[in-house]
């Protein structure tokens, strides 16, 4: 059965910090690109970091430039969202994606992770 499974939400102070894993099962994440994405209320589901399969190249939204980090353990068969100076809308809902993308197209999604920022 193929999953993502997110962990590492939570409540945190301003200013604080939280890492975000996604862990795989049922594929192996080494072919696929892997993104975080996230969801306020109200709002769209944003794109918040990217990293390529080999972890070569990484994009990130204007709004966690220098604040975020993503990064993959391909023999883990997992990737991570370090999130330092959390701000209060940096509350959302985060959410793990795997995509390959040609002829073997491939679209996964995690369940999602609370974070919420607040004093």
């Amino acid at each position: 059965q193929v999953q993502l499974v997110e962990s590492g939400g939570g409540l945190v102070q301003p200013g604080g910090s939280l890492r975000l894993s996604c862990a795989a099962s049922g594929f192996t994440l080494s072919t696929y690109t892997m993104s975080w994405y996230r969801q306020a209320p109200g709002n769209e589901r944003e794109l918040v970091a990217s990293i390529t399969s080999t972890g070569a190249s990484t994009n990130y939204a204007d709004s966690v430039k220098g604040r975020f980090t993503i990064s993959r353990d391909n023999g883990k068969n997992a990737v991570y969202l370090r999130m330092n100076s959390l701000k209060p809308e940096d509350t959302a809902v985060y959410y793990c994606k795997a995509l390959r993308t040609g002829i073997l197209r491939r679209e996964y999604w995690g369940q999602g992770t609370q974070v919420t920022v607040s004093s």
